[in-house]
């Protein structure tokens, strides 16, 4: 079951990707996800905390902006560096965890996407813009965006101890269903997205080269991570870690770079980096599980 939800979904979206309604639909399935179901995820998770998602979601803000500065010194291009430092955990990084580790691997997957969201929502403008921006607007840019959003409603909840509903099946029912809904949708808007796609050879060779070399890098991070942060130590937190470093670029940031430069450049390294995140990160789930099939 857990491999049949994302391929039929997939599926469902290479099918409607060749209707009149696809655009409409990709969008609204894009919105359902990042202003509904990944929040609802968010607050709770937050609500019945578990140990380690706040420094988890510093983990990721803060890898985040290593991977920046340091594409960005080899580079010297923002933009690129951006489309390798801001990633696509929303549409692709929940359904990836929940295939590849499950119900289980959702705590670790939701602290990572707000780490990275904060970082895209602090960094993302002021990298394609040429422009200065007003902080004012970067903080009510930040404050607004759905993570947050979740976040304050879960720190509010947090205030009564809502512990005892945690297993209700009512709060589990709901939950679960929210996790199936947010594999398919995240996986159709794969679909649709990969029907439409034209790219050169040597683009996603150039690809499937940076995303590898950010995995290899990944492997230090977590190594630090491991060592230097009070992250629990287990193999399916690591696993998932591991597995965020391997997204495709962010989708938003061809939006950004449109409105801010008047420029598509980045669809292309889109496009490219998420054919290449595909390969890879299925890749590593089947060997993963061969040498772990207990994971």
């Amino acid at each position: 079951m857990a491999l049949l939800l994302p391929v039929f979904g997939f599926l469902c979206g290479w099918g409607l990707a060749a209707t009149q309604f696809s655009a409409a639909l990709k969008s609204l399935f894009a919105s359902l996800l990042a202003r509904l179901l990944i929040p609802a995820i968010i607050v709770y998770n937050m609500v019945f905390y578990q140990e380690g998602s706040l420094w988890l979601i510093g983990f990721s803000f803060i890898s985040s902006v290593v991977f920046f500065c340091i594409f960005y010194y080899f580079k010297k291009d923002k933009l690129r560096a951006l489309c390798l430092s801001y990633l696509n955990g929303a549409w692709l990084g929940f359904p990836f965890a929940l295939a590849l580790f499950g119900p289980q691997a959702s705590s670790t997957i939701v602290a990572l996407y707000i780490g990275g969201s904060l970082f895209g929502n602090v960094c993302a403008v002021m990298a394609v813009s040429q422009s200065k921006q007003d902080p004012k607007f970067i903080i009510k840019n930040v404050l607004l965006s759905p993570p947050v959003l979740a976040l304050s409603l879960a720190a509010v909840l947090s205030i009564w101890d809502f512990t005892v509903y945690a297993s209700h099946p009512w709060v589990q029912g709901l939950y679960q269903a929210n996790k199936v809904l947010v594999t398919f949708t995240g996986m159709c808007i794969l679909g649709m997205w990969l029907s439409k796609i034209h790219i050169g050879l040597n683009d996603l060779r150039q690809s499937l080269l940076l995303i590898s070399s950010r995995m290899f890098l990944a492997v230090f991070v977590c190594l630090a991570a491991y060592y230097l942060l009070p992250i629990p130590h287990q193999r399916l937190t690591y696993a998932v870690m591991f597995m965020f470093f391997a997204l495709p670029p962010a989708a938003n940031i061809v939006a950004l770079e449109t409105y801010y430069q008047g420029t598509g450049h980045s669809a292309k390294y889109i496009a490219s980096g998420t054919i290449a995140s595909t390969i890879l990160i299925t890749v590593y789930g089947v060997v993963l599980h061969i040498l772990m099939p207990d994971l």
